[in-house]
């Protein structure tokens, strides 16, 4: 199956905790777009002072590197959401029904065993950075212009860990599908081809029609 993916819905629990997370999701998205949005006016505004006035601005480094974790991780949740990380799948797109949701099953349970993991580093990273005790917090800081670093530290296990709920729901949808056999389960990116996705919005189409009748 080859297209783009899509994600369905119902009034299942599942699909209601799906729809839960989605808004955090996307809000942690935002948060990524926004830092990426203005690194470009710290560029042009740096670049300027360079050529003009001879004084590029100060911690230019310091606060790309502070903004990188914001950029690289807190999105990650949504993308997996949607199915639209970069992966290798020209075996999995060869399979279908319980074979198909066994392998998505065993891969998810890998990324979760994982992510988990990462998540725990992480949390220990930012724990040996952050102590009150201390000026702003933190027992460590960026090299030229002294910005704390603890709260780049806590991005990464705050992404993971919305990382690993989206992953437990995806889980429980995958373990759904190959239990009762689903052909189109919710909760879990499906690669739809044009004709799939027009057939479900008709049958999407066709339910609301029924309930004003």
């Amino acid at each position: 199956m080859a297209g783009s993916a899509a994600v369905l819905e119902d009034s299942s629990l599942l699909s209601k905790l799906d729809r839960m997370l989605l808004p955090i999701e996307r809000f942690c998205a935002l948060l990524s777009g926004l830092a990426i949005f203005s690194l470009m006016f710290l560029a042009a505004y740096s670049v300027t002072g360079r050529k003009f006035f001879g004084s590029p601005m100060m911690g230019y480094v310091d606060y790309i590197e502070a903004a990188m974790p914001i950029i690289a991780i807190m999105g990650v949740s949504y993308v997996q959401r949607d199915g639209t990380h970069i992966r290798m799948d020209m075996l999995v797109s060869a399979l279908k029904g319980r074979m198909l949701w066994f392998f998505e099953l065993v891969s998810v349970l890998l990324i979760l065993i994982l992510i988990v993991a990462l998540t725990y580093g992480a949390w220990e990273h930012f724990d040996r950075s952050f102590d009150c005790a201390r000026p702003l917090c933190s027992r460590d800081s960026s090299i030229d212009v002294g910005i704390p670093i603890w709260p780049s530290k806590l991005v990464v296990p705050v992404a993971f860990g919305v990382l690993v709920l989206r992953l437990l729901l995806q889980t429980w949808g995958y373990g759904r599908a190959l239990i009762l056999g689903l052909e189109n389960p919710v909760a879990v990116p499906l690669n739809l081809t044009i004709a799939e996705q027009a057939m479900i919005e008709a049958k999407s189409l066709e339910g609301l029609t029924d309930g004003t009748d």
